[in-house]
């Protein structure tokens, strides 16, 4: 008889609060930086070509507009990034992943509702839990977690899996 237990994440792997904030710095800070990069290259290439209407636009634009495009730009970073890499950039300098329990990559569609997520109102003070999880992560039933832990403690599940599988 074999017992099969699938692999569950762990609090051991688990990215802690400190990681979970500056992911959030970060992540903020590149998203900035996409969003004066790509305005300010629409507005130069508009000025080569004699077209003046979309600097006239960034300047006399509401916030109303400034959040949507905002919006917007969070929405295709996030949605971009954790869908390929299950990282974002900020993922990629802490040293952590998005996973299911199972450790496993989300899907399009879940990490589609937890970037939606992310607009919940204080759901970027949510990850400072007692478990480090934000509403983001609750929603969507993702973890994000030391990606060296991960492996390692995969690796091991794996080895510890296979040990008295009979070869024949």
């Amino acid at each position: 008889m074999s017992y099969n237990k699938p692999f569950e994440v762990d609090s051991e792997i688990i990215a802690s609060t400190g990681k979970r904030f500056a992911n959030y710095i970060i992540d903020v800070l590149f998203i900035y930086a996409i969003l004066i990069i790509l305005l300010s290259g629409i507005a130069i290439v508009s000025a080569l070509f004699g077209s003046y209407g979309f600097a006239q636009w960034l300047q006399t634009m509401s916030d109303l507009e400034f959040y949507l495009v905002y919006f917007l730009i969070v929405i295709i970073y996030f949605i971009f990034f954790e869908t390929l890499t299950s990282r974002s950039l900020a993922k990629y300098i802490t040293g952590t992943i998005v996973v299911f329990e199972d450790g496993s990559r989300p899907d399009f569609g879940t990490i589609t509702k937890r970037t939606l997520c992310r607009f919940i109102p204080f759901d970027a003070l949510s990850f400072f839990a007692s478990d480090a999880r934000g509403w983001h992560d609750s929603i969507s039933d993702t973890y994000v977690v030391s990606k060296k832990g991960l492996e390692t403690k995969m690796k091991l599940f794996t080895e510890l899996d296979e040990i008295g599988v009979s070869q024949d």
